[in-house]
C-alpha cells in the first residue's frame, strides 16, 4: 500500500540559504504541505523573515504549518536540512577557488548544524554539489546514507523532457539517466535509455520520430548547456531544482523508495572509489537505503571513471589535499554554475 501520510508525524525541515534556490524549494514545500514547521537561515536574517513573512501570506490557500526565519539552534528536531547557501562565482576567480571558497563556507554551516542536531538528513544542493556533498559528509562525520547531493536529479529531468519533447510523449514515460558529475564531464546512459521497456531505436518507429547519433549528440548537449542558456535569458535557474529538491525531500518523509539520480560517496562501483557522484540510488525514510550498479556500456563505463577522476581530483584540493604537479594545482573543467 502506498504510503500517503509522512513517516515523520509533524515532518521539520530547514532550508540554510534564502536565495533563489532555497525560496522557490521553500514555496514549493508550503504547496505540497507535506511538513507541519519550516525554518529559514540566511547570514542575511532580514531576507530569510522577508521570505518567511511572504510564504505565511500562502497558508489560507495552503495547508497549515509553522514557517519563519530562524538560527542554528532551530535545527534542533529536524528531520531534514536543506543546504542551499554558497557563494556565487566571481569575475576571474576559478572554479577550483570557487569551490575552496564554498568547502569553507559548508565547513562552518556544517559545524553549526551537527552542534544542535546529529542525527538528522542533511540534502546538499551547493555547487559544485557533488565536491561539497562529500565535504559535508567528512565534517559532519554522518553516515553517507544521511548526506545527499542533489547529483545529476535536474540533469536526468531535464534529458527526460528532451527525449520526450523529440517523441511526442509524456516526460514521466522516459526512463533514462545522466550520470557522473553535475557538470560538463557528465554521461548519458544511452545504453538503457527506454521508454515502455522499448530500447529508443526501437521505439522511434513507433513514434515515427527518428535516433541517431547526431540526434543524441544535440540532445545531450542541450542537457549540458541549458542552464547557461536559461542564465543568459533570465540570470538564474530555480524551478527545476527546487521541484527536484522537494521530491528528494518527498521521498525520505514518505518513505516512498524512489530511484533518484543523486550525489552520493561511493566505493567499488565499476573500480571507483572514494568520490561523490550522480548515480541512481533509493531513497527513502533513512536516507539513501542503496546505490543501484546499473548496467553500463565499456564506454560509458569509461566516461564515469574519466568524471570521476575529475571530481575526486577537485575535491582534494578543496579539502587541501590535491597534489601539486611542476608547482601547479590544475583547474579542472567542473562545473559551479547555478543549476
Amino acid at each position: 500500500m502506498q504510503v500517503t501520510e509522512p513517516v515523520h508525524k509533524g515532518a521539520k525541515v530547514v532550508v540554510i540559504g534564502t536565495g533563489m534556490v532555497g525560496a522557490t524549494f521553500a514555496y514549493t514545500a508550503v504547496m505540497k504541505g507535506l511538513i507541519s514547521e519550516l525554518v529559514l537561515i540566511d547570514v542575511d536574517h532580514q531576507r530569510a523573515e522577508g521570505e518567511a513573512m511572504d510564504l505565511n501570506h500562502c497558508l489560507p490557500f495552503a495547508s497549515p504549518m509553522k514557517i519563519y526565519a530562524g538560527d542554528y539552534s532551530d535545527c534542533v528536531g529536524a528531520h531534514i536540512i536543506v543546504i542551499t547557501a554558497g557563494a556565487p562565482q566571481k569575475p576571474g576567480q576559478t572554479r577550483l577557488e570557487l569551490a575552496q571558497t564554498n568547502t569553507k563556507i559548508m565547513q562552518d554551516i556544517i559545524q553549526r548544524v551537527i552542534h544542535y542536531n546529529s542525527d538528522t538528513i542533511l540534502l546538499v544542493a551547493t555547487n559544485p554539489v557533488d565536491v561539497l556533498t562529500h565535504a559535508a559528509i567528512e565534517f559532519s562525520g554522518f553516515s553517507p546514507r544521511r548526506v545527499i547531493g542533489s547529483g545529476t536529479v535536474l540533469d536526468t529531468a531535464r534529458l527526460r523532457y528532451l527525449i520526450a519533447e523529440q517523441m511526442g510523449l509524456d516526460p514521466r514515460s522516459v526512463h533514462a539517466y545522466v550520470i557522473g558529475e553535475h557538470g560538463d564531464s557528465e554521461l548519458v546512459v544511452w545504453s538503457s535509455a527506454n521508454i515502455a521497456g522499448m530500447r529508443l531505436q526501437d521505439f522511434c518507429p513507433v513514434c515515427r520520430s527518428y535516433y541517431n547519433g547526431p540526434v543524441l549528440e544535440t540532445i545531450f548537449e542541450n542537457v549540458k548547456n541549458a542552464a547557461y542558456e536559461i542564465i543568459k535569458r533570465k540570470k538564474a535557474t530555480y524551478y527545476g531544482i527546487a521541484m527536484g529538491l522537494h521530491r528528494i525531500v518527498e521521498s525520505i518523509l514518505l518513505d516512498q523508495g524512489s530511484v533518484w539520480t543523486v550525489s552520493t560517496l561511493i566505493n567499488d562501483y565499476y573500480g571507483i572509489d572514494g568520490v561523490c557522484l550522480g548515480l541512481p540510488a533509493v531513497i527513502d525514510s533513512t536516507g539513501i537505503s542503496k546505490i543501484l550498479r546499473i548496467p553500463l556500456s565499456e564506454e560509458e563505463a569509461q566516461l564515469l571513471a574519466a568524471s570521476a577522476a575529475i571530481v575526486k581530483e577537485v575535491t582534494l584540493g578543496a579539502l587541501g589535499r590535491q597534489p601539486k604537479q611542476d608547482g601547479v594545482v590544475r583547474d579542472y573543467v567542473l562545473d559551479t554554475r547555478a543549476d
